[in-house]
Formats: C-alpha cells, sequence, structure tokens
C-alpha cells in the first residue's frame, strides 16, 4: 500500500501518478488534498507520512510546488526516510543506499512524465542491505 499526500501545487500531477499506480496494480490511499483550492502542505505530509511510519502502508509519495516544504515536513515524523528526488539516479540511489521510504516530488519542477519514470524507479528499486548503509541509516535514527 502506498500512502499519497500534496498540496493545491501538487494536485494535478498527483492526479497522473494515481492513474499510474492503478495501471501498474498498486494499491495507494490517499491522504489528500482533494482540489487546486490553496492549503497547507505539513497537514498531508504528515498524514502520509504516520501511515507509512505506522506501518499501515509501506511507502509513501508526497508532491508539492517544489518538493522541497512536503519533504521536510514528512521529515519530522520519527521513521521516515523523504527522499525530494527530480532524476532516475536520485530515486534508485536514495533506495539502494538511503532505504528512503518515502518520495517527494516538486510539480513545478518536473513535468508529469519524468514524474512516472522516477515513480516506477522509486518503487522497482530494492534497498542494498549492504552493512554499510544499514549502519548509516541506524545512525540517521
Amino acid at each position: 500500500m502506498i500512502a499519497l499526500g500534496c498540496d493545491h501545487g501538487g494536485f494535478a500531477l498527483m492526479q497522473e501518478v494515481k492513474k499510474h499506480l492503478e495501471k501498474r496494480g498498486f494499491e495507494y490511499k490517499d491522504f489528500g488534498c482533494d482540489s487546486e483550492e490553496s492549503v497547507d502542505y505539513p497537514v498531508y505530509a504528515k498524514a502520509a507520512a504516520n501511515a507509512v511510519a505506522s506501518g499501515e502502508c509501506d511507502r509513501g509519495i508526497l508532491i508539492c510546488g517544489t518538493g522541497i516544504g512536503i519533504s521536510i515536513a514528512a521529515n519530522k515524523v520519527k521513521g521516515i526516510r523523504a527522499a525530494l528526488c527530480h532524476d532516475c539516479f536520485s530515486a534508485e540511489a536514495t533506495r539502494e543506499h538511503n532505504d528512503a521510504n518515502m518520495l517527494a516530488m516538486g510539480a513545478r519542477v518536473i513535468g508529469p512524465g519524468l514524474a512516472l519514470k522516477i515513480v516506477d524507479t522509486f518503487l522497482d528499486t530494492p534497498f542494498s542491505n549492504d552493512e554499510r548503509h544499514i549502519r548509516r541509516i541506524d545512525m540517521i535514527e
């Protein structure tokens, strides 16, 4: 189960992500928002992050205008490692090295074509389980 959260700046792109997840057969839980009307991104970041941290959802995807604010808010939740990614290399590396459990993107930074490739990379890349990466994650926690 994938936790989804966005603000008004990420709403349109999140609709594309939801369609893409459905095509790929991924189940998701949408924590909002539900329109392009201005909202406060920390509300949606924390709701989705809490679902991942509690184990209700396996991973999460967050979208706001830049991806910055929503990732900062999510990372305030204990156990969350939200990574802001605007390219596939970063999405792959953060899964392999950091075992990131939430992906953040900026809808005003990247278009839907690239965003969906980043989502695929994030969801399809496993954590390496290398001792050095486990040690470093433990140091973060």
